[in-house]
């Protein structure tokens, strides 16, 4: 079931994907169709290419500043033992292609033996017993 939720997910990321593609495929030919005949082919061809580097470096901009944001929020240390979570952040944002390795691995394993995958979910997501 998990699986399945996450594949479909998956699939509806791609689309969602492709869709924005072939959106911003014909913005950008109405606009060379709207300037070709006022300065031409190679004239309509640099503004398209100019007016697509304007949007990317606006994006870059804008992701930079929140990256950046982000990064002085987050930098508190814990206060008391080990953090298991910030350390797995922290490897995922300083080696992402090792992380994606793991990840498929992982993934690769899961779909090989699903009854290891179900018994680890098991013990990760039943509640505890009461203690007494």
């Amino acid at each position: 079931m998990m699986f399945e939720k996450t594949l479909m997910t998956l699939a509806a990321a791609a689309a969602i994907a492709a869709a924005a593609a072939v959106s911003v495929v014909s913005a950008a030919f109405a606009v060379y169709a709207i300037l070709l005949p006022l300065v031409g082919p190679a004239g309509a061809s640099a503004i398209v290419a100019a007016v697509a580097a304007l949007i990317v470096a606006i994006a870059g901009m804008i992701a930079a500043r929140k990256a950046e944001n982000r990064r002085t929020i987050h930098q508190e240390i814990p206060q008391g033992g080990f953090d298991i979570t910030g350390r797995v952040v922290d490897i995922v944002r300083e080696r992402p292609l090792m992380s994606l390795g793991i990840g498929l691995a992982a993934g690769i394993i899961a779909l090989k033996n699903p009854t290891l995958t179900a018994s680890l979910a098991k013990a990760f997501l039943d509640p505890k017993p009461p203690q007494r």
